[in-house]
């Protein structure tokens, strides 16, 4: 590890040490918490829904500052909530999750000032280039600006990028053409000086889309334009582990001067159509009894696998400290994780570290079994 990154996890651990614990330290063999086992090695970060931000669940708000040292927000910074209308915003609960953060002495994350899913209706009417880019420009001012500061990173732009690593045919391309990444940035910079940048996506450690996103970001870096770190979503299957894929992203990212971050960490466990990879919220399934398996409880043999893939990630994230600032999981317990729902409604998935009772898993216990 090296000395700059040993320093800022130092003082990251001391704050919250001196914040938030009483008693005497615990060693990290005595510690049953993620983020302490892990507190030489990157950050152990979560994403917060509503309820969790406002701690109306007992058991996530003890849980969370216990085991987790970085928070990113789930759905309340995005474009519909947090930008409803042209010249109308909405920080309340922004607000409350950047207090939460500060109160609890996290990493905070903001997530995300562009992406091209859950934008307010207003946007879609918007006709010309100049207007798009008017809107883009007030909307990374006004939140990106309030946070400056008190965020600590944004995902500046989210999955802009196809599987074969070509532009998405979004709406922002459209209107303002492959710059508005790098114009993106440029906005975010300014209006945020001293908070991180990401770029974050997902299979973005598949070769193709690799590629494309590399090409992305040195597109940026050749623009003079700052861009500290790069986010690889980790959305998996728990019937294939990419580790050999995984390993050679985190190297090349890391090649480009980047912070390589597992910013939406989740293992599904439940058959998917096709075998569908990814997280394109857009894409929805019908389902049936073959697609749920595990309606009330997850099998012996799959809690056992899920056990075993994420002892494998972690050993991989293990072996490279220095590139790795950060692993953030996508969700705090099974009961909220969004894959319940996706890619088809109404399922029991099963693809985190706790049950939907808070209760520690195997898999739990075989990452804290590798400190």
């Amino acid at each position: 590890m090296t000395f700059k990154k040993k320093l800022c996890l130092g003082i990251i651990n001391f704050c919250v040490l001196m914040t938030g614990c009483t008693g005497s330290k615990k060693s990290a063999a005595d510690s049953s918490s993620l983020k302490d086992l892990y507190k030489s090695d990157f950050l152990i970060g979560t994403a917060m829904n509503v309820e969790q931000i406002e701690e109306k669940e007992p058991k996530a708000a003890a849980l969370i500052p216990a085991e987790f040292n970085a928070i990113t927000a789930e759905n309340i910074m995005k474009c519909e909530v947090i930008h409803p209308g042209w010249d109308r915003y909405n920080f309340d609960l922004a607000d409350k999750f950047v207090a939460y953060g500060k109160r609890k002495n996290m990493f905070i994350i903001g997530h995300n000032l562009i992406w091209h899913s859950q934008l307010a209706p207003f946007v879609s009417e918007i006709q010309s280039s100049d207007s798009f880019m008017l809107f883009m420009t007030n909307h990374i001012n006004a939140v990106a600006g309030r946070y400056a500061g008190k965020v600590n990173g944004w995902d500046v732009v989210n999955e802009a990028l196809n599987e074969d690593g070509s532009m998405r045919n979004s709406i922002f391309l459209e209107k303002l053409g492959e710059d508005y990444v790098t114009k993106a940035f440029e906005l975010a910079a300014k209006a945020a000086p001293n908070t991180e940048l990401y770029y974050n996506d997902y299979n973005i450690e598949q070769p193709q889309k690799r590629a494309g996103a590399i090409r992305l970001i040195k597109k940026i870096q050749a623009a003079g334009v700052r861009i500290d770190g790069v986010g690889i979503q980790g959305h998996w299957s728990i019937n294939k582990l990419p580790l050999e894929d995984l390993e050679k992203s985190i190297k090349e990212f890391a090649k480009l001067g980047l912070k390589v971050m597992i910013t939406e960490l989740d293992v599904t466990v439940l058959p998917n159509p096709w075998d569908l990879k990814g997280a394109d919220v857009n894409q929805n399934f019908e389902g049936d009894s073959a697609m749920n398996p595990y309606p009330s409880n997850i099998s012996d043999s799959a809690d056992t696998k899920l056990a075993l893939y994420y002892e494998s990630l972690f050993k991989l994230f293990l072996k490279y400290t220095d590139n790795i600032s950060r692993v953030t999981f996508w969700g705090v317990n099974d009961g909220q994780s969004w894959l319940n729902n996706w890619p088809i409604k109404n399922r029991t998935n099963y693809p985190l570290l706790f049950d939907k009772n808070f209760n520690k898993k195997s898999a739990y216990e075989k990452v804290a079994a590798l400190k």
